[in-house]
Order: structure tokens, then sequence, then C-alpha cells
């Protein structure tokens, strides 16, 4: 009986093979990483370094040579009561401005399942114009809106000369309507495309069984599209809390005696109103930590879910 030639050993080819496929991906990407990398990490290392620097406007100008801080400009962030008032405010008002754009996004989205062709289209052309309009634009429009001269909000609500930006809480709910209103649109598109997914049958046996459209929402659409709104909810707490055009525009820099400062005006006045850049740069950086932080929760997120999936 003759025996078989032996078969070649082709483990270090193939060990070779798998090597240069595992790096085309990242060959591809090396153009976008290069952007991304002037784009992105050399601001943010510039941020960081200017918060560790003595960085006023004695150093711009060259009468002062920079000196390096360490963490004095935190240890003096954090010893500011403003600071820790400002951040709850921003917190609060950021909160405030996710779970209302939510509400009102998946809420639309399972009008748009319900209504007819024309009226869904007017629906989608009118929330998609709110959502193009720039920020500066629909800000000056709400507070036209609300003005207590010549607005019609007061007048249909008979409130006459109710100025909605002199209290602290009327003037952040005006701004939490203006953000609501062009946020909510993604949220609907969103959302929508979701539901449409699910199949019709799913549907229709929960209606058979007597439930009602709270609870197919609540226990067969939401369960099913959890994903999506993990996507919409985290997206919608980086836009919101780092909000800056609707509360620098509505309120006049951040309301009467700094009453409706969020962090990113505060950051704002500190750097350039105040030529404080060293602290404005701190404030940056804890909220892009903060930022930081909220992005990795969302990577998690979507990586589990992709798991169940």
């Amino acid at each position: 009986m003759s025996r078989s030639s032996p078969r070649p050993y082709r483990g270090g080819g193939a060990r070779r093979a798998r090597g240069a496929a595992g790096w085309t991906p990242w060959v591809c990407l090396a153009p976008a990483l290069v952007v991304l990398g002037g784009l992105l990490v050399y601001p943010i290392y510039q941020l960081g370094l200017i918060s560790l620097l003595e960085y006023t406007q004695a150093q711009v100008s060259g009468g002062e040579p920079t000196t390096f801080q360490g963490f004095a400009n935190y240890a003096e962030l954090f010893a500011d009561p403003e600071f820790w008032r400002v951040l709850l405010a921003t917190v609060v008002f950021a909160a405030a401005c996710v779970v209302s754009t939510l509400a009102v996004g998946c809420a639309l989205a399972v009008l748009l399942t319900r209504v007819r062709a024309l009226p869904r289209l007017a629906l989608m052309l009118a929330a998609l114009g709110a959502w193009a309009t720039p920020a500066i634009t629909g800000s000056t429009v709400w507070l036209l809106l609300f003005d207590p001269d010549f607005g019609p909000v007061n007048r249909i609500l008979g409130l006459g000369d109710h100025s909605w930006t002199y209290g602290r809480y009327s003037a952040f709910f005006l701004v939490l309507l203006e953000v609501v209103w062009c946020s909510f649109p993604f949220v609907m598109v969103t959302v929508y495309a979701g539901i449409r997914s699910v199949p019709s049958e799913v549907l229709e046996a929960a209606a058979l069984d007597g439930a009602s459209q709270w609870r197919i929402w609540r226990s067969v659409l939401a369960p099913m599209i959890r994903p999506i709104l993990v996507v919409v909810t985290i997206q919608s707490v980086i836009w919101d809390f780092k909000v800056f055009t609707q509360i620098y525009v509505m309120t006049n820099g951040g309301g009467i005696a700094r009453q409706n400062l969020v962090l990113n005006v505060y950051a704002y006045q500190k750097a350039f109103a105040s030529a404080q850049y060293s602290l404005g740069s701190a404030i940056g950086v804890v909220m892009l930590l903060i930022l930081l932080a909220v992005t990795l929760v969302y990577l998690r997120l979507l990586r589990r879910q992709g798991e169940e999936l």
C-alpha cells in the first residue's frame, strides 16, 4: 500500500495573510484618522495645556511670562461656589431638555404611524424645517414670539407685558422650548424609522389582546427599538449639555445677575469677557471629561445591544 505524499505546511502563510487582512481596515482609515487627529487631538492638547498655565491678557500680549500652575486653576475653579451652581443648573437644564425632547419626539413618531400620507408628509416637512433652522435664527424668532411688547404669545395668553426672560425659571423654560423645538425632529425621524421596522403582526397581536396604546409602546415598541432609543438619548444628552447659542442669545449672555448661566456660557465669560483664558480652558476640560464619560457609557450600551441582537 502506497503512502500518500505529505501535505505542505502552510501555517506561516495563513498567519501572514490574516495579519495583512487585519491591517487593511486601518490603512483605509488612515487618512480620516490623520484629519481627525489634526482637528481634535491638537486642540484638545492645547486646551489641556492652557488649563495648566497662568494665561491671562498679560501673557497673551507678552507683558508677562507664562508660568506653569499645575492644577491651581482647577483648585480655584472647584473652590468657586458659582461653578458648582452653574454645573448643577447645567445638569438639571440638560436633563429637562432631554426628557422633553424624547417625550415630544417619540409621541410624534407614534403619531406619524397613525395618520395618512398627506398629514404625515406635512408634519415631516414642518419638523425638518425646524431642524434645519440655525440656532441663532430660531432663538431670535422665539424671542420675538414671547416679546413682552409685540409678541403674540402674551396677547393670546392675556399676560400683558410679562417678560419671560426676567425671571430665572421662566427664562430657562423659554430656552427649553426653543431647544426642544429644534431637537425633536431628530428623535421623531429616528424613532419613526425604528417603529416602521417592527413587524406589523406583532402590533396587531398586541392590539387583539386588548393592550392600550401606552401599553403597546411600553411593552412592545420600546423594548424592540431600545438600541435606537439609546442612541437618541445619549446624543441628546451630549447636545443639550453643551447648549450655548440659545442661552447666550435668549438671555443676553446669561440672564440678569448671571442667573441663567450654563457651563458653556460660563466658560466663554471666563475666557473672553474676563480674559481668564486658563480658567475658561479648565472649564472646557471639565466639560470634555463629563461628555467623554457619557460617550463611553454610550459606546458600552451600544456594544451590549449588539451582543444581544
